[in-house]
């Protein structure tokens, strides 16, 4: 069978499933292939799919480039995916199903669903209700606890779950929005708990079976085929996607103690019958998978987003108003509201967009860190659905992407500049007398070592996560990772009246370093013999 009607075949069967008339394709507009080579010609991007649905139209599924540099095995609407966390919105929709069935309320306490669970604010422990658990207002910084599953650990789900007690939250409970991943985490153990079943387990037998989606795994660790996108960074520049070729990395393969948070792998195929499904408000066929009243509640708006002004070549994109719901972003568009959510896994960047007044859904995936082409391709697409004047996304990306990198660049500089100024001044201390295993309350050992006189630093739960620190001034060093995914951090040691030192503290010495590296949380504290 040709692709040609295996496409055909397959449209049919799908548009049969979600009660749709085979009409014809979707629309996207006529340029549509040359506008997505154009992006990722521009951005160095070695693969793109795209998943689109429009009322009364067939899917519109499509691969572009290649799945692996070196490889050549073409992109396609059935290679998978990870889609990172976009996965949330299928956790909140897990607990819609069980909420519909009678077996818990979006307002229960966590404690009495999760016994054992504590925050590190007893009053955020007691207080805390499923709800919470989705929607970024805990009191948690920005990406908090993440090192103990990104890039990837040794850390169990259930370890990761019970750690977040020693996390020191930023802000107060429920007074502001700060996105988390732990807490996807901690709601995934709330299913299990609830269901009986493993996060994983009710995914496929509550939502992947009734949809149809049978390509789709809930983990990485899950994937059987050798149709899956690979991860691309950047890694050989000044420092991760800071100049350097794109070049693939290896996949992740202990990231699934968050899976909850972000561990789908989905094909186009599959994910159109998700956007579908969503746009139906639950419906599905005949039946529903969810209530419509569960549906309102998670496209109902919770949290107030901060709202930072964009370069001036992407000012048309600040929105009005930008919000959290359960799983998705609720914003506008030029006076049009947009649900929405962005995936973002080492190497790989999604983001799903949903225009409820239109019944559209689409989706943009690729397999690079560079997320510029995924950007300029998504908004003309809202453009074209909307009926919005054309505007190049692409030229406009190009500049925003630019300016950025010449910003990484100074700040790189400078550092560079400072350590050459400074060399001479420091460290306190012997080589040995920073040697030591040091302690985080949540994130557990990391270990100074001295070889000859040249410092080592190893994150004991984080494969890959070691190498050399190079001084740097006074007692700080920088870390030189032997893995190049991983982001180089300062370590400062702070040192007691005697001499010895008290704690040391990292941070990421790239402005672009991902937020998941989150090291200025922590707090290492020496281990006495």
């Amino acid at each position: 069978m040709n692709s040609t009607i295996k496409r055909s075949v397959s449209a049919l069967l799908c548009t049969a499933l979600l009660g749709l008339s085979p009409l014809s394709f979707a629309a996207p507009p006529s340029d549509l292939d040359a506008l997505v080579k154009k992006s990722m010609r521009k951005f160095e991007v070695p693969g793109a799919l795209l998943a689109v649905v429009e009322p009364g139209r067939a899917p519109l599924t499509k691969g572009y480039g290649v799945r692996k540099l070196g490889n050549g095995a073409p992109m396609n609407e059935h290679t998978l995916f990870s889609i990172a966390s976009n996965t949330k919105a299928f956790t909140s929709a897990a607990l819609a199903i069980l909420v519909d069935e009678g077996k818990l309320s979006w307002d229960d306490k966590v404690a009495d669903r999760l016994p054992g669970f504590r925050m590190y604010d007893a009053f955020a422990s007691h207080e805390m209700t499923i709800r919470d658990l989705l929607v970024h207002r805990s009191g948690l910084g920005l990406g908090a606890g993440d090192l103990m599953f990104w890039p990837e650990t040794t850390i169990s789900r259930e370890d990761l779950v019970h750690r977040l007690r020693y996390i020191a939250p930023a802000t107060s409970f429920r007074s502001g929005y700060a996105y988390d991943n732990i807490l996807y985490v901690v709601a995934g153990q709330v299913i299990a708990a609830v269901s009986g079943d493993s996060w994983e387990d009710f995914i496929v037998k509550r939502i992947f079976t009734p949809l149809g989606m049978n390509e789709s795994v809930p983990s990485s660790t899950r994937v059987k085929t050798d149709n899956r996108s690979w991860p691309h960074a950047r890694l050989n520049g000044r420092s991760r996607n800071v100049g350097g070729n794109v070049e693939p990395l290896s996949i992740a393969s202990g990231w699934d103690n968050a899976a909850p948070a972000g561990g789908i792998n989905a094909s186009p195929h599959d994910m159109v019958r998700w956007m579908q499904l969503q746009l139906d408000r639950g419906v599905l066929g005949s039946s529903r998978l969810f209530s419509e009243a569960q549906a309102n509640e998670m496209w109902k708006p919770h949290v107030l987003m901060p709202v930072s002004p964009e370069h001036p070549a992407l000012a048309a994109l600040d929105p009005t108003f930008q919000t959290y719901a359960l799983g998705w972003n609720v914003k506008d568009y030029r006076g049009h509201r947009i649900v929405t959510h962005q995936g973002f896994l080492e190497g790989a960047a999604s983001v799903t967009f949903l225009i409820p007044e239109k019944k559209v859904g689409f989706m943009v995936m690729i397999n690079s860190e560079d997320t510029e082409a995924r950007e300029a391709i998504s908004y003309t697409l809202l453009d074209h659905y909307l009926g919005l004047a054309r505007t190049d996304w692409v030229a406009a990306f190009t500049k925003a992407y630019d300016a950025k990198i010449a910003d990484a660049i100074r700040v790189l500089d400078a550092a560079d500049a400072a350590k050459k100024e400074q060399n001479a001044k420091g460290p306190s201390l012997e080589p040995q007398a920073y040697a030591a295993t040091y302690r985080d309350a949540w994130y557990g050992d990391v270990v100074v070592t001295n070889n000859g006189g040249t410092l080592n630093i190893d994150f004991k739960s984080s494969p890959g996560m070691n190498g050399l620190l190079e001084h740097v001034r006074f007692d700080t060093f920088r870390t030189r990772f032997t893995d190049r995914r991983m982001e180089d951090a300062y370590i400062t040691f702070t040192l007691k009246a005697d001499g010895s030192v008290d704690f040391a503290r990292l941070q990421a010495i790239s402005p672009l370093a991902d937020f998941s590296f989150d090291y200025h949380d922590l707090l290492l504290k020496p281990v006495k013999p």
